[in-house]
């Protein structure tokens, strides 16, 4: 065999293995490539499912949570129910029996007020029928009179003050309209409360002092 022919085979075969070690090197680095991109799509695959778990975690510590806060109320308000339900109907029996002897008291009282009222309305009629009437005052007895200052007249409340009740060592003060007949207008105020307008200040052994907006404090006695 001739050299010349000898080095191209040799040249030859240089070039196909070259040729074929670049053909998989290629192939490795797409597959590298590839590798690698399926990579950070499971990292960022993990990482959107570790924040998930996370925030179910949370969830589920707040509804267990919830749940211990929900169970307390329930208990205590089975607590409250029971404490509560002997206090109402006592309550009840009280204001009924209020209620029963305020309707004959309220009658009388209201009969009572009319006759005086009446009698005192004809003892003026009879007083001014019998009364003479002056002679008109001379120009020169006439003097200037001073004006009288006008004086306060209390306001009545708009509503009926019937009694001082006592729970748990405080009083409380029974009031109602005064066209009420159900027991459930009746409404006991506590020092601060207000019906209507009229807010409890003070309530003293034998009244009750209210204030009234623009107005001075108006007592009112208890019956």
């Amino acid at each position: 065999m001739k050299a010349s022919t000898f080095q191209t085979l040799i040249v030859g075969s240089l070039c196909l293995a070259v040729s074929a070690l670049s053909g998989g090197l290629y192939n490795q680095y797409q597959r590298v490539s590839e590798l690698q991109n399926a990579n950070v799509q499971h990292l960022r695959t993990l990482g959107a499912l570790q924040r998930d778990s996370s925030a179910i975690k949370d969830a589920q510590e707040k509804l267990q949570y919830a749940l211990k806060d929900l169970k307390q109320m329930v208990d205590t308000g089975e607590q409250q129910a029971n404490t509560l339900d002997p206090m109402l109907d006592q309550w009840a029996q009280e204001i009924q029996e209020l209620r029963d002897g305020l309707a004959a008291r309220a009658t009388q009282a209201d009969l009572t007020a009319l006759r005086a009222c009446i009698e005192q309305v004809e003892q003026q009629l009879l007083d001014l029928r019998t009364k003479p009437f002056p002679p008109p005052p001379t120009p020169s007895a006439t003097k200037p009179e001073k004006t009288a200052r006008p004086k306060r007249t209390p306001l009545l409340p708009p509503f009926s003050v019937l009694s001082v009740e006592s729970r748990g060592g405080e009083r409380f003060l029974a009031v109602a309209p005064h066209d009420s007949r159900s027991l459930t207008d009746v409404r006991l105020l506590h020092s601060g409360e207000q019906q209507g307008a009229w807010r409890l200040k003070i309530l003293e052994p034998n009244s009750a002092i209210f204030a009234v907006a623009a107005q001075p404090d108006q007592t009112v006695h208890l019956p």
